[in-house]
């Protein structure tokens, strides 16, 4: 498992997020160095509430998280 670091684009989308929720991050198949995510935030009353949100990786660290770690690279490129 390789974890994404994410800051909310608008601070005051913390307050949106209830102990209870499942979240989607839309945009991870086309994840690209600048470019926002969109998290959905699906609460337990039904309801929903979507916003952006920043990553600072590099196409590097783009291709490490694909793979689900840099030594999976490594592996593959010996193999």
């Amino acid at each position: 498992m390789f974890n994404l670091a994410i800051t909310f684009a608008d601070n005051a989308d913390y307050d949106k997020i209830q102990e209870d929720d499942l979240i989607d991050i839309n945009g991870l198949t086309t994840l690209a160095p600048g470019k926002q995510l969109a998290v959905v935030l699906h609460h337990k009353d039904g309801s929903t509430d979507s916003f952006a949100v920043n990553h600072t990786y590099n196409a590097q660290q783009i291709e490490w998280f694909k793979a689900g770690g840099a030594l999976n690279i490594i592996r593959r490129q010996i193999a």
